[in-house]
């Protein structure tokens, strides 16, 4: 649910740290631990070797799961750039790695991503792979909503992977296909309150897929959604995990664990990757089972 971009935070993730204020360890179990846990994984993880070289474009990609999306691209050989409002954590996921570029961009403003996409172009060429990340889940009251606010929640959250994939489109066709990854949510799927207008914008997120799905199929461009569960961002972690909910979405969950971002990035490669060839109009679940 917290995609990175539009000024989120960076996004760092184990299920066994504590919610903010919380502390550093649990059942003593230290960052150290959760960081080489990590690096383990990542170790035994596929690699694709139809994703080197190949060009990525990432909205929302310098803080949570965006930054690591972009990460796992590059780490994958990829020549990855990506647009983001935030330009100091922009410019540090750059400088840790030598095929990662951006552009500081709105999303909310069409020209404005349409002009950074423009400039990505000229660096490294038109994109192969499109992942439409960029969200922001914040919280409102239904009775509270304006006009005004309303539009500007389906401005930060649905308009822009729409005209984002209408600009990469055109490069995609006359390079005889490619891959659009549409960020989903898990929020709609259960029933989630509080955001209603976050969660509409995510539910129309499908709709999207699928008939642009169909549009662009003909060109051999696959179009699919991913749906993170609740992922323990910082942001998250700072904001909304508390104890008793985190243990309410345990219960939910088929799985006991929480959800770090790693998994939804892996599931992105792979629908990018040629492995992915057959798949497309369909959403993929990184949820835990809690839907």
């Amino acid at each position: 649910m917290d995609h990175g971009g539009l000024r989120l935070a960076v996004l760092r993730s184990d299920r066994q740290i504590r919610p903010a204020g919380q502390g550093n360890q649990t059942n003593g179990v230290t960052r150290s631990i959760v960081v080489q846990r990590k690096i383990q994984m990542t170790d035994t993880f596929a690699r694709y070797p139809s994703l080197a070289g190949k060009v990525v474009y990432v909205t929302g990609g310098a803080s949570g799961i965006g930054a690591e999306i972009v990460a796992a691209f590059a780490n994958q050989g990829a020549k990855v750039g990506f647009v983001d409002m935030d330009a100091s954590a922009s410019a540090a996921l750059c400088a840790a790695h030598s095929n990662v570029t951006h552009e500081v961009c709105d999303l909310r403003d069409i020209d404005a991503l349409r002009a950074a996409f423009a400039k990505l172009r000229s660096r490294i060429g038109p994109a192969e792979v499109l992942v439409n990340n960029a969200a922001r889940d914040d919280r409102h009251a239904w009775h509270d909503v304006t006009p005004e606010y309303w539009d500007d929640r389906m401005h930060t959250n649905l308009r822009h992977q729409f005209f984002a994939t209408q600009a990469v489109a055109p490069g995609m066709i006359a390079n005889g296909g490619g891959s659009i990854i549409n960020m989903g949510s898990n929020s709609w799927f259960e029933a989630g309150g509080g955001f209603p207008a976050y969660a509409t914008a995510k539910a129309a997120v499908h709709g999207l897929t699928r008939t642009m799905a169909r549009d662009l199929g003909k060109h051999r461009i696959r179009v699919n959604a991913v749906v993170p569960g609740w992922v323990m961002t910082e942001r998250q972690k700072t904001l909304w995990a508390k104890p008793e909910a985190i243990e309410a979405h345990r219960a939910r969950q088929c799985l006991p664990d929480l959800i770090e971002p790693v998994y939804v990035a892996r599931m992105v490669l792979f629908l990018a990757s040629d492995d992915a060839a057959m798949c497309t109009a369909s959403s993929y679940m990184v949820e835990a089972g809690s839907i």
